[in-house]
């Protein structure tokens, strides 16, 4: 079957690099690091849009929702990258923020032949992980067009939830669909047709928007510190220490005794000293603000 690939930006001929097998290797990579700089302003056009989606996103989670991502090949695996980190920076349930891939598992490390050209996968991945009204489903297409990701968000849509797409290509299949469309347009690659590059790069830096913004915003972070991050080994332990230190301007050993004192939980430590309160009460005390410190903290003054 022909595809006519000709209409997509992101599989465009780039002038800037035509000659780059003539150049020394330093100006090789000025070329590239030229054009990877214009990425970032392609996404600060979008941000708009990005705010709108992280909205959704805690919308659905006030209600019991999730945050969904599918994609193909290297806009699948970084969803797997965005998703996967979500637990440990932020103390998430690991349902919370799911990556699915075409091909699966086998997916992430080597590319699985046709997979995202199977439609009927995309809607199977869904209904494995029981997708449903509440959730937010990104659909991740560099080119707009994936297949895999075009069944995907149909039925999502079809089933009511908020849907979003998330390419590097304006006016693509996907953008017609989803609800919400992100499209940072970084132009032709140096390679041509290398998506994995400007526009993975794009790509990467929304979904850190999305999650981190997010995050933000159910009160996972206080002032810019990750207080619900999971100490998994010494080097997160002692974060979890500076962290309680920074956020109250308690001395080391302040800091040790309250982790301790309610089983290494960041945002506990810091309503206990900042509230000169015990750990339960500092426990409950955050159960009844939603887990917000700052509110927290306000209470006890009133």
């Amino acid at each position: 079957m022909k595809i006519d690939l000709s209409a997509l930006t992101t599989e465009g001929r780039n002038a800037q690099s035509e000659n780059i097998d003539t150049l020394s290797t330093e100006n090789m990579l000025r070329v590239i690091n030229s054009e990877d700089q214009k990425v970032a302003l392609a996404v600060e056009k979008i941000i708009p849009a990005i705010a709108t989606t992280v909205d959704a996103i805690v919308a659905a989670f006030q209600k019991g929702g999730r945050l969904i991502y599918c994609g193909a090949g290297t806009s699948g695996r970084l969803g797997i990258l965005d998703a996967s980190e979500c637990p440990p920076t932020y103390g998430t349930p690991r349902e919370q923020v799911i990556a699915l891939i075409a091909g699966g598992h086998q997916a992430i490390l080597q590319a699985v032949e046709n997979a995202e050209d199977s439609p009927t996968m995309g809607v199977d991945d869904l209904k494995n992980i029981d997708f449903n009204g509440n959730d937010v489903l990104v659909g991740i297409a560099a080119s707009g067009r994936t297949p895999y990701v075009v069944a995907a968000l149909n039925y999502a849509k079809g089933l009511g939830a908020t849907t979003v797409a998330l390419t590097c290509n304006a006016g693509s299949e996907i953008t017609q669909i989803a609800d919400i469309a992100l499209t940072p347009v970084v132009g032709a690659e140096v390679v041509t047709g290398s998506s994995r590059m400007k526009a993975g790069t794009a790509q990467k830096l929304v979904l850190n928007m999305l999650t981190t913004g997010a995050m933000i915003r159910i009160g996972k972070v206080y002032g810019n510190l990750m207080v619900d991050v999971e100490a998994t080994n010494q080097k997160l332990i002692q974060r979890q220490i500076n962290i309680v230190m920074q956020a109250t301007e308690c001395d080391h050993q302040t800091a040790s005794q309250s982790l301790e004192a309610c089983g290494g939980h960041c945002k506990t430590a810091i309503v206990m000293v900042l509230g000169k309160l015990n750990a339960e009460a500092a426990k409950q005390l955050l159960k009844d603000n939603n887990g917000f410190i700052r509110k927290a903290l306000a209470s006890t003054e009133r």
